[in-house]
């Protein structure tokens, strides 16, 4: 769940880009205009409905950023989906379409719905987290010969309308009562003073990623419970010190807190993302010190670290409290920024405003030192502490330049010629000496969206590719003008295979005798963790190895210590015989199967001299492991026990 919530984050990243000028625009429009909100002066109208195509679209953005960062390939596709599943709901929840529904007048419907719009964030994230799985689901879906045109990246806008359909269904029902609590809450706590205030402060924050936080404004700022803190603010009308309580304590937050969150967080951010942290964190500072709206600042680390999120929300809800307490009071039409801050001096009820600059100034020290220490604390991934660039997936070339473009990205982040020392490879990783591993950038390699990397020592390190490692380790090498280890071996990918249509269930055997044990168990981390996906493996009690499924030999590697396999359903099988095998140049091994060749389940794959095998020193594990998980729809193995020789397992279920 954290990682998934980080690469949410990540996500994120893309429109939470396009807030600050858009804050700007429209802080500087309503500066200049600040009574007429654009009306008495054409600049500022221009200003501040430019700034509006963006905040008041909020959601939409998040919808589309969301579907396309989240998308496993970054498909424009991906993007559609997001913006179609969020007009779904807009359309089916919208006031109108609930009158509709109910055959009452649009007057009559539930004020929840109103909160509906387009920027609504919660709505936005759904919508794109929605769109994003459908993709990641049914983009490769093939439909029959009378439906084929459907099939692919086309049947994925579809399924994601008729499952927002469904969504959409649900939230009438859901939405009322969840937003009609919130409004119980905010009348409940209304009545608790500074206690209360401070309360409202924490869950305004709180609330923000859900959207629902305009259920508690509603509340506090206008006339839906008597209170109306913004118009009797403005028109000077209630008691001095306590008109405003609703407001002030933000000022503090947005003005000075979070500018000094954003200085942590800069801070806090590795050494060469610096630069890039601190162009999105001095954008954002300056929005929220200046305008108050504080979505670019928020939004940049509200899932990727959302613990830090929760103490903001909980420093805000001091700030409330203690401006509520001592009677400080100010009050805003737009935000809590320098613009609103400046302009109500000016408003007979304020009282004593110039101490929320005071308030605001420990506000900053408080915000700025337990950032830094959460932050560091509990490492969390703040913008420029993530290990990779910040984009989730790779823009790499696809087809026949992909090999040349992750072998040009691995080089280069490898340290290159002046580095890089030998090139070798095995069944699925690269092999690599360098004359310095502290030189090599990890975070670029894992950027290119390889499984993994392992550093072994000083001058050697490992690259996890995949069974098409030899293509990538020939481009390498023509990079570095010497031919890879012969040593390594050729992976030959045969013909495509015709695949039969729609998923595929086949038994899954032992590939030998003995004890079958989780793959998580494996004494080898490229395995054990899953870089190249789920399976197996077998301690062997004997050393014939058979086929763990039926299928077409693709690849013999020349150490003859693994063969690969692929099933008429395409689901690709890589049997490694032992951990670090390839070192024993295939003197223990004996294989009776040539690539191309057809094989059924159980038959004999090859012969291992264990003998020789524990005398070398190196384990037995006989390794089944299903090479492409995206192909894959349920994987099921049964462990802890002695398997026989074509005895089932477990079963594969191929999409």
């Amino acid at each position: 769940m954290k990682a998934y919530m980080q690469r949410m984050g990540r996500s994120l990243m893309l429109p939470v880009a396009t807030l600050p000028v858009a804050a700007l625009f429209m802080g500087i429009g309503y500066w200049i205009d600040p009574s007429g909100w654009g009306g008495n002066n054409i600049l500022a109208a221009f200003l501040i409905k430019a700034g509006s195509t963006i905040l008041d679209n909020l959601g939409l953005l998040f919808a589309v950023g969301l579907a396309l960062g989240m998308s496993k390939d970054k498909d424009g596709s991906s993007a559609l989906a997001g913006l179609v599943a969020f007009l779904t709901p807009m359309t089916l929840v919208s006031s109108a379409s609930v009158a509709l529904f109910t055959k009452v007048d649009v007057e009559q419907v539930n004020v929840a719905f109103g909160a509906i719009n387009n920027k609504n964030v919660f709505i936005g994230i759904l919508a794109g987290l929605v769109a994003a799985a459908m993709y990641n689901r049914f983009s490769k879906v093939k439909l029959p010969m009378a439906l084929s045109f459907f099939s692919g990246k086309r049947a994925v806008p579809i399924v994601t309308a008729g499952v927002m359909t469904l969504i959409s269904a649900l939230l009438i029902f859901i939405w009322p009562p969840v937003y009609n609590t919130l409004v119980s809450f905010g009348e409940l706590i209304s009545g608790m003073g500074a206690v209360g205030a401070g309360l409202y402060g924490f869950f305004n924050r709180l609330l923000i990623p859900t959207g629902l936080h305009h259920a508690l404004n509603n509340v506090f700022w206008f006339n839906l419970a008597g209170i109306d803190d913004i118009g009797k603010f403005w028109a000077s009308e209630g008691t001095k010190g306590i008109t405003g309580m609703y407001q002030a304590g933000f000022f503090p937050v947005m003005m000075f807190g979070l500018p000094a969150g954003a200085l942590a967080i800069y801070q806090c951010a590795r050494p060469e993302k610096k630069k890039q942290t601190a162009s999105l964190m001095l954008a954002a500072a300056f929005a929220s010190f200046f305008t108050g709206v504080t979505e670019p600042l928020e939004f940049s680390f509200m899932f990727v670290a959302w613990p830090l999120y929760v103490v903001h929300a909980a420093l805000t809800g001091i700030s409330m409290f203690v401006a509520a307490l001592f009677h400080w009071t100010a009050g805003f039409n737009f935000s809590a920024g320098f613009i609103d801050f400046f302009l109500s001096l000016r408003v007979p009820i304020a009282n004593k405003p110039y101490m929320l600059i005071l308030l605001g100034l420990v506000m900053a020290v408080v915000y700025y030192v337990t950032f830094m220490f959460v932050i560091k604390k509990f490492n969390l991934m703040t913008p420029g502490r993530e290990e990779g660039t910040g984009e989730e997936t790779p823009d790499l070339a696809t087809g026949n330049d992909k090999f040349s473009a992750l072998a040009d990205n691995i080089y280069a982040a490898l340290g290159g010629a002046s580095n890089v020392t030998s090139i070798d490879n095995c069944t699925t990783r690269l092999r690599l000496q360098v004359k310095d591993t502290k030189q090599v950038d990890q975070s670029k390699i894992k950027a290119t969206g390889v499984p993994g990397v392992k550093v072994i020592d000083d001058q050697n390190i490992q690259v996890i590719v995949g069974t098409e490692v030899q293509f990538v380790a020939d481009e390498m090498s023509k990079l570095h003008g010497s031919p890879v280890s012969q040593s390594a071996g050729t992976v030959v990918v045969t013909e495509e295979i015709s695949k039969p249509e729609g998923p595929q269930t086949q038994d899954v055997y032992a590939v030998a005798t003995g004890k079958v044990i989780p793959i998580t168990e494996v004494g080898d981390e490229v395995f054990s963790q899953k870089m190249m996906g789920d399976g197996f493996a077998v301690i062997p009690e004997t050393g014939e190895i058979f086929a763990p499924v039926a299928g077409k030999v693709t690849s013999v590697f020349p150490t003859k210590h693994a063969i690969g396999l692929v099933t008429d359903s395409g689901v690709e099988v890589l049997v490694h015989m032992g951990i670090d095998t390839v070192q024993l140049n295939g003197e223990p091994f004996t294989v009776f199967v040539k690539e191309g060749q057809q094989v059924g389940r159980g038959q004999m794959l090859a012969k291992v001299d264990l003998a020789s095998l524990k005398a070398s020193g190196k384990e037995a594990d006989m390794i089944v492991v299903f090479t492409n998980p995206d192909k894959i729809d349920t994987f099921s193995v049964t462990t802890g026990q002695d398997g026989e020789v074509n005895e089932i397992i477990g079963t594969v279920t191929s999409k």
